[in-house]
């Protein structure tokens, strides 16, 4: 495995990057040097939005007030709901789907990588934990298509990770035919909050948006001192074992598809 410690960014080159990882592994002959597994770690800069790759941007944000505010957003390779990225650590894993050691089934491979996470934050004195499978009964006033309002928690899932009974890790998987993607933010502050001012939503439901992210999420700030990313890349490196190569910054750049120069457009 190769974990890249990746300097911060702006929201469409984050995505714009995942998205040539995937495609690298889903192009790269099996057990050649192209195949081996890729775990980027990175933060936000400026913070920004991502959604989910089946969201409606224009249903979900309100888009004129992100540009007013300056605030860019994205839309992931993966899936899930939208997603506020400030004062966070945030992670992407690329790998071949036949690899034995990071590949195999979602369920499979989505364990493999939630237990990686889980033993890097226990490394750093975390005490989170794996939740258990549960469903709670959604609010039916709440339509499905508004991002983040009380349904959005109405299931945990099995490999999800959470903190004092609440969620601090969220991840989503994408897979292809020959390979995967999983994207996934540990919070450690507030920020994520913050995704409640530019929802599409009038009225008090911003405030019952903003209201159910502060219930159903925790951040393991108050166990991390030094929030500097590469402490966490480091304990990720530490649980992955013996077989871990280190880049950094723009030493990573050849990791992305080659002769692959454009921008991530968000799609409109």
């Amino acid at each position: 495995m190769i974990v890249w410690l990746d300097p911060a960014r702006g929201a469409r080159e984050h995505m714009r990057r995942d998205a040539l990882l995937l495609q690298r592994l889903e192009a790269a002959p099996p057990g050649s040097a192209d195949a081996e597994p890729v775990l980027r770690v990175f933060t936000f800069v400026p913070p920004g939005i991502t959604l989910g790759a089946a969201q409606d941007p224009a249903r979900t944000l309100d888009l004129e007030r992100c540009r007013r505010d300056g605030v860019e957003w994205a839309v992931r390779p993966t899936g899930g709901r939208a997603i506020f990225h400030d004062a966070e650590w945030t992670y992407s894993f690329a790998a071949r789907i036949d690899d034995p050691a990071w590949g195999g089934g979602l369920q499979v491979a989505y364990g493999r990588l939630s237990a990686l996470v889980h033993a890097s934050l226990a490394a750093l004195g975390v005490p989170a934990v794996f939740a258990a499978a549960r469903r709670v009964a959604p609010d039916p006033a709440e339509p499905v298509t508004d991002p983040l309002t009380p349904s959005c928690f109405a299931s945990t899932a099995r490999h999800e990770i959470e903190l004092d009974g609440r969620k601090l890790v969220g991840s989503a998987q994408r897979r292809t035919h020959a390979a995967l993607l999983q994207q996934g933010s540990v919070l450690l502050g507030d920020g994520h909050l913050r995704l409640a001012d530019y929802l599409a939503v009038r009225g008090d439901r911003r405030e019952r948006a903003r209201a159910a992210l502060a219930a159903h999420a925790r951040p393991a700030g108050a166990w991390l001192a030094d929030r500097d990313p590469a402490r966490w890349a480091d304990a990720l490196a530490g649980a992955a074992g013996t077989r871990v190569r280190r880049v950094s910054g723009d030493d990573g750049a050849d990791l992305l598809t080659p002769g692959e120069a454009a921008a991530y457009a968000p799609r409109p």
